[in-house]
């Protein structure tokens, strides 16, 4: 019930936001333009929020002939969890990751990237599957795929309004404003935070915690989770994700994000903290 007032809000909130812009740049015409842009933007995010996350990464979606590890993993913890049996997908990367998307348990995807597969043994994918099951069982997939689409709305909001100053606007108030330029600043420096504060407000870090615990008991193995962890937070360093920052919480491990407001939409935990609540023990050792 949580996550469903949390989407309630955030597509009300975009629509105001959206109103809010259209006004300013173009007076009562723009406003209305914007509710009913608003209005697809709304429909678009709750029923294709997880088809628009799949296709961002190219994913692709697999058979149990081509993918029969993660289709038996994947059966096997369905069964024993009681939701149905998502769609699969492999990402076309080879840096490690996964993640979980679609409204509701009936309607839901896991996607995981060619990397993770050849990278973690038998346990470690079924961890790393089952966290992502974790997701869908707690129903908070709704909300992060969501929360992906109205950030990439907004940001793309941010860049429209750019384009609108460089050319003088659509007849709003800043045409004789000279400080464009600087005004075009100041809209990017308050619409990303905008933006990040929308993710941040959705996507809590408390949800991968609690879908690593969540998953760690669906196996009952939470050291296979927690190597996974450790291997994944290795390799993807080194082989890089490229990612939207709307769409980087979706991930179980965050990719990097090599941008100016990057670290605002940090919505992982440290992979140290995850490991020590799985295992009991810290991953690292201070003085």
């Amino acid at each position: 019930m949580g996550n469903m007032f949390k989407t309630a809000f955030l597509l009300t909130a975009m629509t105001l936001l959206l109103m809010f812009f259209g006004r300013y740049f173009g007076g009562q015409n723009g406003m209305f333009l914007a509710l009913a842009f608003a209005a697809v933007m709304n429909f678009v995010s709750y029923f294709y929020s997880d088809k628009i996350a799949l296709a961002a990464y190219r994913a692709q979606p697999v058979t149990r002939e081509e993918l029969p590890r993660a289709y038996a993993a994947v059966e096997r913890l369905t069964q024993k969890i009681g939701i149905p049996m998502p769609k699969i997908y492999v990402i076309p990367t080879e840096s490690p990751n996964a993640f979980a998307t679609g409204r509701n348990p009936s309607h839901a995807s896991v996607a995981v990237t060619h990397g993770i597969l050849g990278l973690l043994n038998d346990e470690e994918l079924e961890g790393v599957l089952a966290h992502e099951l974790g997701h869908v069982n707690n129903r908070d997939i709704l909300i992060s795929s969501v929360a992906a689409t109205i950030a990439g709305a907004i940001t793309m909001l941010a860049s429209m309004g750019r384009w609108a100053m460089l050319f003088g606007g659509y007849g709003g108030r800043d045409r004789n404003d000279r400080g464009g330029g600087g005004l075009t600043g100041l809209l990017m420096l308050i619409v990303a935070p905008i933006a990040a504060t929308m993710i941040q407000l959705a996507v809590s870090r408390s949800r991968e915690y609690q879908a690593d615990a969540t998953g760690a008991h669906f196996t009952g193995n939470p050291y296979a989770l927690a190597s996974a962890l450790q291997k994944l937070d290795t390799y993807s360093r080194r082989i890089p994700m490229q990612a939207s920052p709307s769409t980087a919480h979706l991930f179980i491990i965050q990719p990097l994000l090599g941008m100016n407001f990057g670290s605002l939409f940090s919505t992982h935990p440290p992979i140290a903290k995850r490991i020590e609540r799985l295992t009991g023990r810290p991953a690292e050792f201070t003085q």
